[in-house]
């Protein structure tokens, strides 16, 4: 398991995809595959998310990653509780394509396995998301 605070800031979320990638290839997932990529991908949008959304002014986000059996399971949480709320999986909506905005959960939609918006204690919300293994790289980090 994997977990650091972040500023609320455009250089928290930058760094909170730098560490994901760093983290992963600790753990044996190399940089470029596309394991890598989609997870760099997740945490970006989650993070630029509870940067622009879910900011509470004097509070961070915290992203926590965890590498299960078959997969990486990214965790974005921020504090804020009340709108505006992501939206469920299976209601996200593609923006128009003259939209500034709109592309953060489409992306992650596409990239994860599965996802899901959990309430969390003290106030506030969690995205989770996780992204499977494939064989080769699930094979090579259980030895």
């Amino acid at each position: 398991m994997f977990s650091q605070r972040l500023s609320s800031t455009p250089r928290g979320a930058r760094l909170a995809r730098n560490l994901a990638l760093n983290q992963l290839h600790t753990w044996g997932i190399p940089y470029g595959t596309d394991v890598s990529d989609a997870v760099g991908a997740i945490v970006a949008e989650l993070a630029a998310n509870a940067v622009l959304h879910g900011r509470v002014p004097g509070r961070d986000f915290e992203l926590r990653l965890a590498l299960l059996a078959g997969g990486v399971r990214v965790e974005v949480a921020d504090t804020r509780s009340g709108p505006p709320r992501p939206p469920a999986p299976g209601a996200v909506r593609p923006p128009r394509p003259l939209d500034e905005h709109g592309r953060g959960f489409v992306l992650v939609d596409a990239l994860a396995d599965r996802w899901e918006v959990l309430d969390r204690e003290p106030p506030g919300k969690t995205v989770r998301a996780e992204v499977d293994l494939p064989q080769w790289i699930a094979e090579r980090i259980s030895k």
